[in-house]
């Protein structure tokens, strides 16, 4: 993963937009489900996340995008969740409805640790 703020950054502090990147193989469709994890480590190991927004790019395929609102804390004594937390994008299949579905089981997810 690429810590994108620059040297010296002190990321994962009050009301700061941290930015990173990372590679991963091609995906066949777009992201959405996702899992932040942390590892729990650092004086002050628990921390506030809003959201995560997520772009996926290639060459010579369309951008996707995605946030996921999370508005939760993760830490070692935060239930239910505590280190990891899921958020769910994908649409289920509903009956008799002709629209794009993106079943969780099939559709790309991206982990954040």
């Amino acid at each position: 993963m690429g810590w994108l703020m620059g040297q010296g950054y002190d990321y994962f502090e009050r009301d700061s937009l941290d930015m990173f990147s990372g590679r991963g193989p091609c995906l066949n469709g777009p992201i959405c489900k996702m899992n932040l994890t942390s590892d729990g480590t650092g004086s002050s190991h628990g921390w506030y996340c809003s959201y995560v927004g997520v772009t996926s790019t290639a060459e010579h395929k369309i951008c996707s995008q995605q946030q996921f609102k999370v508005e939760q804390w993760l830490s070692a004594d935060a239930f239910p969740d505590g280190l990891t937390v899921t958020r769910n994008n994908c649409r289920r299949i509903m009956s008799d409805e002709q629209q794009p579905i993106y079943e969780s089981e099939s559709s790309t997810v991206v982990d954040v640790i």
